[in-house]
C-alpha cells in the first residue's frame, strides 16, 4: 500500500470519527430542547441532524415532527411551533399564539426548553469521563521517569530550559503526568517552572509571549508539539519488512550511537543527522550486547530506515490506576469540569491577547482533524466528552440565536414580568445568525488558509 492511499485512510478514518462524534453530540443536545418540549406539550415541527437549507439528505414525518437529516455539517436544530429560531417563521408569528406553541407557554417552562440541550451535554460529558475511568483507568508516564530529562527546541531554550532538564513543577505545584506539562502551561496560564539540572533545582521564569508562541504554527504542525520532547536513546524493537540492507541487520535491542560515522546518543539527535540523505545506503553503528556492529542501509525516499524503535512508555515505565464504576463517578466529575474550566481560560486569553484568534480559532477541518488516523475508542470518547463541553459552553453564552441568548431574555421576562416584543426578538435572532455565521466563515476561512499555507 502506498503512502498516498495511507494518507487517504487516514483522513477517511478522521472524518468517519468527527461525524460519528458530532452527530451524536448533536442528537442528544436537540434532544435536550425536544423533550421538555415535548413534556410541556409544545409541538415540534422538525428536528434535524444538521442544517437543511433547500433540501436535505433523508426525512420522514412521524406524528407532528419531521425527522430528517441536513446538508451542511454545522449543527442541527429542533423547529418548536411559536419559536423566533432558525427558521425566521415570520407568518406564524404574525397569528394570534395556539396553546401548544413556545410563546404561549409560561416563562419557567420556556426556560428549562431552552437550557435542556446545554444540560444534557454537560450531562454527557460527565457520562464520558465516567466510562473512560471506569473501562480504561488511567495511564501515564510520570515525569519523574524520563531517566534523560527533556530535549528542548529554539523556543524552550529561549527562556532558559536546557537538554537534559527535569521536569519537577508548574507554579508550585509537582508535575505528575509528563503529558500534561505543555497543555498545562497553555491552559493555566503557568508563570513559573521548575526543572532539576545537574542534582540542583532551576526556577525558569515563563515569559507572557509563551503561550502565543506556542500556539504558532511551523511546517503545518504546532510549535508546541515540539516545545520540549523525551529525551532517550534509539533502540530497535523490531524491523520492517520493507526495510532493505545491504550490509548485517538491525536486532531486536540493537543500539543505534552512530550514523555515517557521526556518533549520537539520543534519538532526536539521530532524526536531526539523517536529514538530505532520502533514497541513499547509510551506515549505522549499533551497539550489540558488548559488539560495536556497523550496519549498512538504503533509506527510503523519505529518509526512513524502516524499523520501530523502543518507545519511551517501555524505557521509562509507565504508571496505571484501575478504577471502580463508584471510584470512577468523582473523578468524571472532575474531570468535566476541569476541561471546562481549562476551555474557559483558553477564551479569556483570546480576548487578553495572549494567544492569536487567528492562531487558535478553527472550525469542523480543525475538529475533524484532532482525531487519530487510526481508530482509538479511548480517544474517540475523549475527545467527545471535551466537545460536549465545548458545545454546552458556547450554546449558553448569551447570544442571540443561542440557548444563551433565548434564556437571557426569558430570564429578563422573570425578573421584570415585560416580555420582550416580538419584533425585538426577531431583530435579535437576526443579529445573532449573522454574527454567527461570520465567525463561522472566518473559523472556516482560517482552516483553508493553513491548509494552502
Amino acid at each position: 500500500m502506498n503512502l498516498l492511499a495511507i494518507e487517504w485512510i487516514s483522513i477517511g478514518v478522521k472524518t468517519a470519527q468527527f461525524i460519528m462524534s458530532f452527530s451524536i453530540l448533536v442528537v442528544l443536545h436537540e434532544l435536550g430542547h425536544f423533550i421538555p418540549a415535548r413534556i410541556f406539550k409544545c409541538r415540534v415541527e422538525k428536528f434535524y441532524l444538521f442544517f437543511d437549507p433547500w433540501f436535505s439528505i433523508w426525512k420522514k414525518k412521524k406524528g407532528e415532527t419531521e425527522y430528517g437529516m441536513g446538508w451542511i455539517p454545522f449543527g442541527g436544530y429542533v423547529k418548536i411551533s411559536g419559536m423566533i429560531d432558525e427558521s425566521m417563521d415570520k407568518e406564524q408569528m404574525k397569528l394570534p399564539p395556539e396553546p401548544y406553541e413556545f410563546r404561549s407557554k409560561p416563562a419557567w417552562q420556556r426556560l428549562i426548553i431552552m437550557v435542556g440541550g446545554v444540560v444534557v451535554n454537560i450531562l454527557l460529558a460527565i457520562v464520558i469521563f465516567i466510562g473512560i475511568s471506569w473501562v480504561w483507568g488511567e495511564r501515564y508516564l510520570p515525569a519523574k521517569n524520563l531517566q534523560y530529562g527533556v530535549h528542548a527546541d529554539s523556543l524552550a531554550r529561549s527562556i532558559g530550559i536546557m537538554d537534559g532538564d527535569k521536569i519537577v513543577s508548574l507554579d508550585g505545584k509537582i508535575v505528575e503526568d509528563f503529558g500534561t506539562i505543555v497543555p498545562d502551561i497553555i491552559t493555566t496560564d503557568a508563570k513559573k517552572m521548575q526543572v532539576e539540572r545537574n542534582g540542583a533545582l532551576v526556577d525558569i521564569n515563563l515569559p507572557d509571549g509563551l503561550i502565543k508562541n506556542l500556539f504558532k504554527t511551523k511546517k503545518g504542525k504546532e510549535i508546541a508539539a515540539d516545545f520540549i520532547t523525551m529525551r532517550y536513546p534509539a533502540i530497535v524493537d523490531s524491523v520492517s519488512k520493507a526495510a532493505v540492507f545491504t550490509k548485517g541487520r538491525f536486532q531486536k535491542g540493537d543500539k543505534l550511537i552512530a550514523f555515517n560515522n557521526k556518533p549520537f546518543q539520543f534519538f532526536h539527535e539521530y532524526e536531526a543527522l539523517n536529514k538530505g540523505y532520502a533514497d541513499s545506503i547509510v551506515t549505522f553503528t549499533v551497539l550489540r550486547a558488548a559488539d560495536t556492529v556497523n550496519v549498512k542501509v538504503l533509506l527510503n525516499n523519505k529518509g526512513a530506515v524502516g524499523f520501530f524503535r523502543k518507545t519511551p512508555y517501555e524505557m521509562f515505565g509507565t504508571v496505571y490506576r484501575q478504577y471502580s464504576f463508584a471510584q470512577a463517578i468523582p473523578i468524571g466529575f472532575n474531570r468535566c469540569f476541569e476541561t471546562l474550566e481549562k476551555y474557559i481560560t483558553g477564551i479569556k486569553q483570546i480576548f487578553t491577547g495572549k494567544v492569536n484568534a487567528s492562531e487558535s480559532l478553527g472550525s469542523v477541518i480543525s475538529i475533524g482533524n484532532t482525531f487519530p488516523g487510526v481508530w482509538d475508542w479511548q480517544k474517540f470518547w475523549t475527545l467527545t466528552g471535551i466537545f460536549s463541553i465545548i458545545l454546552a459552553f458556547m450554546n449558553i453564552l448569551p447570544i442571540p440565536a443561542l440557548d444563551g441568548g433565548h434564556a437571557l431574555f426569558t430570564i429578563y421576562e422573570m425578573v421584570t414580568g415585560r416580555k420582550p416584543g416580538d419584533k425585538f426578538m426577531e431583530y435579535a435572532q437576526m443579529f445573532g445568525m449573522v454574527l454567527l455565521l461570520g465567525l463561522m466563515a472566518y473559523a472556516l476561512g482560517l482552516d483553508f488558509w493553513r491548509l494552502f499555507k
